[in-house]
């Protein structure tokens, strides 16, 4: 069942975004998905609505609202791609941390929810699931194929909850050098898993997208979900 939204009172004001639900009132973890650069379209629409099949309590928060409320944007067009980029630019992240901090507080409060909440973030929403782990209270995260993680690293590589992160090998926007820097920062760190998908771009988990690649995206969200029925979810739910 997916409902509009669920307002969160911020600090700063309210936002809204995408509430999917279990089914037939079941309950169950959290889970925060952060957006790409296009704000809150039918691709994470999908993906919540995947993730509420699967017994989580699901919300994509409207990260750009300070911007402008209600984004929706596809990587089908220049005019869009232009526009993703101009939100990517004015978008502070730290606000968008405690968004996210926010939004995990509210789905905690939500009668279905079991009290766990993890996040699990694209692209921008990548970077934006690493830092959750580093600064909020969240159960688990999961990060595929973040950007400028590689300019955080003093803060990465003293993550205590839980994290996974995926990263793509041929990603035009995470070069190899920064690869090699993110590996070895957290290679130590033991609540840190690292999986690295050989010949991938950025977003070869994006369905419908140039550079999804099926095989792939299955294989990281079995590794995902495996991640979760260790950290968040229980045998009710899993």
């Amino acid at each position: 069942m997916s409902e509009s939204g669920l307002q969160i009172v911020s600090a700063d004001g309210a936002f809204g975004g995408y509430l999917s639900l279990p089914k037939d009132g079941a309950g169950g973890p959290g889970m925060i998905i952060a957006q790409e650069i296009f704000g809150v379209n039918a691709f994470l629409r999908d993906i919540a609505d995947g993730m509420a099949d699967h017994g989580f309590v699901t919300f994509v928060p409207d990260l750009f609202w300070r911007i402008e409320p209600g984004i929706e944007l596809t990587d089908k067009t220049e005019t869009e791609w232009k526009r993703a980029f101009e939100l990517f630019n004015l978008f502070n992240v730290y606000k968008g941390i405690d968004d996210i901090q926010d939004s995990i507080t509210a789905l905690r409060g939500h009668p279905q929810c079991n009290g766990k909440v993890g996040v699990m973030g694209f692209c921008l929403g990548g970077l934006l699931a690493t830092l959750t782990a580093a600064r909020t209270d969240v159960d688990a995260a999961i990060s595929y194929y973040g950007v400028g993680q590689e300019n955080k690293l003093d803060e990465i590589k003293g993550i205590t909850t839980p994290l996974l992160m995926h990263i793509a090998e041929e990603d035009s926007y995470v070069d190899k050098d920064a690869q090699a820097q993110i590996k070895a920062a957290v290679a130590d760190n033991p609540h840190i898993t690292v999986h690295s998908y050989p010949g991938r771009e950025h977003a070869f988990a994006r369905f419908g997208g140039e550079h999804f690649h099926e095989q792939d995206a299955h294989l990281a969200a079995k590794r995902g979900f495996d991640f979760l029925k260790t950290h968040i979810l229980t045998e009710e739910t899993a």
